[in-house]
């Protein structure tokens, strides 16, 4: 086995070890840090593949802002994990029976496109090849509309997350700008007349 076989092996084993901790841990934010583990395991997988740029934007983008987004729903929601927790052990030999035939059958798809295709069947590329410059040309002139359905969805899944934090709550203290700009001075400062004592007693 050379290097870069155990160096796959050894990022694909911290990868499927670190989605499992997401779905098991009781902590949402260790599910959160097991899923940035898990995303830059999978980057480094990439650049085992030359595909810095995706390497680099899977970084940037899911654990520089697709997370703290995680994490701002997660914190804010108040969730009750408990309750969404019940009863994981008791259904997990059915998903591990479900996720187990999805793994077989993608397997078998891609052992029949792929069993026979060999590195040195790969087109030679010339010198001056760019990834981010074609991957660029795909998504900017190839496929502009699903590009910008995808960033439409994306806006309207934050804020609809936004939207559900800011229900009134009874363990929050919260101003209203409104009630704020309507007050009166009268309501805030009261002047009181007291008639006035005299010094000689």
């Amino acid at each position: 086995m050379d290097a870069l076989t155990f160096t796959f092996y050894l990022f694909s084993g911290i990868t499927v070890l670190s989605a499992l901790r997401v779905i098991t841990a009781r902590n949402p934010v260790h599910s959160a840090l097991f899923l940035v583990l898990t995303f830059f395991s999978c980057g480094a997988i990439w650049l085992l593949l030359q595909a810095e740029f995706l390497a680099i934007t899977l970084v940037l983008v899911y654990v520089g802002a697709v997370m703290v987004l995680f994490l701002f729903v997660v914190m804010m929601l108040d969730i009750n994990l408990d309750g969404v927790r019940k009863g994981f052990w008791k259904n997990l030999p059915v998903a591990a029976l479900v996720g187990a035939v999805i793994v077989i059958e993608m397997a078998a798809v891609l052992f029949n496109m792929f069993s026979r295709v060999y590195q040195a069947d790969a087109p030679q590329l010339p010198p001056d090849f760019s990834n981010t410059a074609a991957l660029g040309r795909l998504i900017f002139i190839d496929y502009v509309y699903p590009l910008e359905i995808a960033a439409a969805i994306l806006l309207v899944a934050m804020v609809a997350a936004i939207a559900l934090t800011l229900r009134s709550r009874k363990d929050a203290k919260h101003q209203d700008p409104g009630e704020q700009v309507r007050v009166r001075p009268a309501d805030r400062l009261s002047l009181l007349k007291m008639p006035a004592e005299s010094k000689d007693r």
